[in-house]
């Protein structure tokens, strides 16, 4: 019978999610409570965090790494990652705002929000939906198979989980307007979130993130300076 080990570095990274759901949590409550025009954090959301990114602590006998596993180099584990989610993020600038809104902003659309709030506000976003887009599903399914099964039908059912997770997000958001953006903003999608599946399978939880954070980095932060400095 194999049994579920937590390691120290797990409960580092765990409390590492909770400081910064906190954080985050207390920034916008004092920005709501003076009426402050910005996206607030919904408190539901932030338990549903706190909660979930519990399952950090079991991610190895779900067959995954360790989140902070120290066979596995920062290289793989953020900056990499965080290069790749870069390039998604640039990819939709140039898509989106320099060939579909090349005119400048009058106010912060709802995905931009005033900086410094964006770091916390897209920083807090980028791991709700690791947690519950990635590690609650994965872990749902895949600590029972990696426990009663076989090492093929847990490769195959992980193939069906990256599948299936990665295709939730671009139909949520699945965008009106030409054929080709539709095509483009549903393939990007799809392509970024397998990704992130991959990277979590392969290098754990922070890894997966680091994607997301690159991408909110140029297209929610960056973004969002920019347009708050030079278009506004």
């Amino acid at each position: 019978m194999k049994r579920i080990l937590v390691q120290h570095g797990d409960w580092k990274a765990y409390l590492l999610v909770v400081i910064l759901v906190v954080c985050s949590f207390v920034y916008s409550m004092i920005l709501e409570s003076g009426k402050a025009p910005v996206r607030f954090i919904n408190t539901t959301d932030a338990l549903i965090i706190v909660v979930g990114a519990a399952l950090l602590l079991v991610q190895p006998a779900a067959g995954f790494p360790s989140p902070l596993d120290k066979a596995i180099s920062n290289k793989k584990r953020f900056l990499l990652p965080l290069a790749a989610g870069i390039v998604f993020g640039l990819l939709d600038v140039v898509t989106i705002k320099i060939m579909q809104h090349p005119h400048p902003y009058t106010s912060l659309p709802p995905f931009l929000q005033p900086f410094p709030y964006s770091l916390f506000l897209f920083t807090y976003g980028a791991v709700f939906v690791e947690v519950t887009y990635r590690l609650i599903p994965f872990m749902i399914f895949m600590l029972p198979a990696t426990r009663f099964t076989t090492a093929r039908f847990q490769q195959n059912l992980f193939m069906v989980l990256a599948v299936l997770t990665s295709l939730y997000e671009p139909i949520d958001q699945f965008p009106s307007g030409e054929p080709w953006f539709r095509f483009y903003a549903f393939s990007t999608g799809f392509l970024m979130n397998f990704l992130q599946a991959w990277c979590f399978r392969q290098y754990g939880f922070f890894s997966a993130l680091s994607v997301r954070l690159g991408h909110y980095l140029i297209w929610h932060i960056l973004l969002g300076l920019y347009v708050q400095l030079i278009e506004l």
